[in-house]
């Protein structure tokens, strides 16, 4: 799958496609997001934040077969170091392997185009299949973190990372 995936910065025209995201409520829920009734609600909030991204924050489109799928995020000030986001969407498109190789192409831009020398990520526990994704995407359990609900579930989040070396090593 990860041949077929490509990122690219988001534009303008992704911020219909990933306001229609908010109309989903499955995705809506698992991604903590208030969901919409139209795309029409969410629109702006993309345009405002596709203009003025945070500074800290690199988040790249997702495309597979030509459509925007989703986007991973790599956050954070340092230099060497980032954290792994992601999201798939809409989620009839969850379950084929979308994720696993995203965050694969992320995890690649970090350390190929980036520089980096690490890259963390955080998972709900309670959300199995977020979980799987990062543990196919090699990185190691490092550690419980804070408590956090998951669809109405108390649970917390697991962190996890990779760091460049073990990154080549599995390359």
């Amino acid at each position: 799958m990860n041949g077929s995936i490509t990122l690219r910065p988001l534009t303008l025209d992704d911020a219909r496609v990933l306001a229609e995201w908010q109309t989903d409520a499955v995705l809506a829920a698992h991604a903590g997001w208030r969901p919409t009734s139209e795309a029409a609600e969410g629109e702006g909030w993309w345009r405002t934040s596709i203009l003025n991204p945070d500074p800290l924050l690199l988040r790249l489109g997702v495309i597979h077969a030509g459509h925007l799928v989703g986007y991973v995020d790599l956050y954070g000030g340092e230099a060497d170091e980032r954290e792994l986001g992601y999201l798939i969407g809409p989620s009839s498109q969850w379950g084929r392997g979308l994720a696993t190789a995203a965050g694969e192409a992320a995890i690649a831009h970090g350390f190929e185009a980036l520089g980096l020398q690490r890259i963390w990520a955080e998972a709900v526990a309670a959300n199995l299949a977020s979980v799987r994704v990062v543990e196919k995407l090699g990185l190691r359990s490092i550690g419980r973190g804070e408590a956090e609900t998951f669809l109405g579930a108390e649970s917390h989040y697991e962190r996890f990372e990779i760091l460049r070396d073990d990154w080549l090593a599995r390359s």
